[in-house]
């Protein structure tokens, strides 16, 4: 009797202040809920979002991030054979390692990254991974030349990641299980301002 006398008062009118409704974070509707007819007509009236729409947001911008890191890498290897040129940053010139990166990612992805590769290692816009949890798009980096983070090249999947190696070479690809990269592996960062870009997108349906 006490749940029909609420909800009939609810149908007569509930007044709600603005600020009221839009407190942050509210609890997503959970499919208890969903049985339960003050629950059910609040979610119907707009005053208890329903969880799909969260749900649903959380996969676009999943999407969306794995578009933009699938678009960096296709962008890296569209530069396969271009040669090594120290202190290069475009097809035209050649690329060193560093130069490579950050071209890729500013042309990309629009992150303007450091232009030496111990400065991309120590940017404050990139997050540390280890070796387990790499994913394409990510950095790795590399103590070629007696120094850390000397060398730089962008993980791709499978293992493999592509780089401007040295003078005489060009971008290519390379195994990072072989033992020469393995030995000389420094670490990898990850660029989270991908992901939120992608959220951003999402939420505002850009796309």
């Amino acid at each position: 009797m006490r749940t029909l006398l609420a909800i009939g008062a609810l149908s007569v009118g509930l007044w709600v202040p603005a600020h009221a409704q839009n407190v942050a974070n509210p609890v997503p509707a959970t499919s208890a809920d969903a049985d339960d007819p003050v629950s059910r007509f609040l979610t119907e009236k707009g005053l208890m979002p329903s969880a799909k729409p969260v749900v649903e947001m959380a996969q676009q911008v999943r999407s969306k991030a794995s578009d933009m890191a699938s678009g960096l890498v296709t962008s890296a290897m569209n530069f396969l054979g271009v040669p090594y040129k120290l202190g290069g940053n475009s097809r035209e010139t050649g690329f060193d390692c560093s130069g490579f990166t950050r071209h890729v990612f500013e042309n990309s992805v629009g992150l303007v990254l450091p232009r030496r590769s111990a400065e991309q290692a120590n940017s404050p816009d990139l997050v540390p991974v280890t070796q387990s949890e790499l994913k394409p798009g990510d950095l790795v980096f590399f103590n070629t030349l007696r120094r850390t983070f000397s060398h730089v090249g962008i993980y791709i999947g499978d293992n493999k990641f592509i780089h401007s190696p040295r003078t005489g070479a060009s971008v290519r690809v390379e195994d990072i299980r072989v033992g020469y990269w393995q030995q000389r592996f420094d670490g990898a960062r990850r660029a989270p301002a991908i992901n939120a870009a992608a959220a951003v997108q999402a939420s505002t349906g850009e796309r």
